[in-house]
């Protein structure tokens, strides 16, 4: 497989995320330059530029590894998530553009119609476009990348159970969208942080702590006050 240079980080992260390259496996610049068909120069820069994002680490006498988080690590990725999506939202309430908006309500609509069609494989791509959209929209480069990365880590983390209404999930998206057309930040902020919370205990890790078997998070934020949210 030939990739360009500049895509070289892109490739062995969407390969850590995936599994291809399994949590606490060595990661040899010589190996990986001939998998992607590149010299070792960019291998090593995305190697560092990795390390610097959490998915790699160096080790003595062994180099650079895929790194090993722990089940806590893993938790405060998704009370991360909980902080910052809220956040996002209510920027982008003040700061999309009609272009974002186009693109949010048309993912909404396809979205709400695969849900009724019972389409679920197609949900998930949907989702994850819905949500990068919403980060771009925000307006704030610093804040898309670190939403970006929240969801590249918690995607190799962990697996995500389908939502039992997806009906209903993306009405869920569809407030949002109207709330932040309106300019309501406010009302963005607390839909996003409701939507958030609900889908928290679909995910499950993928790896076992200890050695058993994985389960699904135990959802430990406070829940935010739903009635003032669907007023």
């Amino acid at each position: 497989m030939r990739i360009p240079a500049h895509s070289v980080c892109t490739a062995i992260r969407d390969d850590i995320v995936t599994g291809v390259h399994a949590r606490g496996s060595r990661l040899t610049e010589e190996l990986l330059a001939r998998r992607y068909g590149v010299s070792r120069v960019p291998v090593r820069e995305a190697l560092r530029t990795l390390e610097a994002e959490g998915f790699v680490v160096t080790r003595r006498h062994a180099g650079a590894c895929v790194a090993e988080p722990s089940a806590q690590e893993a938790a405060d990725l998704l009370e991360t998530r909980a902080l910052l999506e809220p956040l996002g939202a209510a920027r982008a309430a003040r700061r999309r553009t009609d272009a974002h908006l186009r693109v949010l309500r048309g993912l909404v609509r396809l979205g709400q119609e695969r849900a009724r069609q019972g389409a679920g494989e197609e949900l998930r791509p949907l989702g994850g476009w819905f949500h990068e959209t919403l980060a771009q929209a925000a307006g704030s480069p610093s804040l898309t990348a670190l939403l970006t990365q929240l969801r590249h880590k918690i995607a190799w983390m962990y697996t995500v159970d389908a939502p039992a209404g997806p009906v209903e999930y993306w009405a869920e998206h569809g407030a949002i969208v109207d709330a932040v057309a309106r300019g309501d930040g406010e009302r963005a902020r607390a839909l996003m942080a409701l939507h958030t919370e609900r889908s928290t205990p679909a995910h499950r890790l993928r790896f076992a702590p200890g050695g058993g078997r994985t389960e699904r998070v135990r959802n430990a934020q406070p829940r935010v006050n739903t009635a003032s949210v669907r007023q």
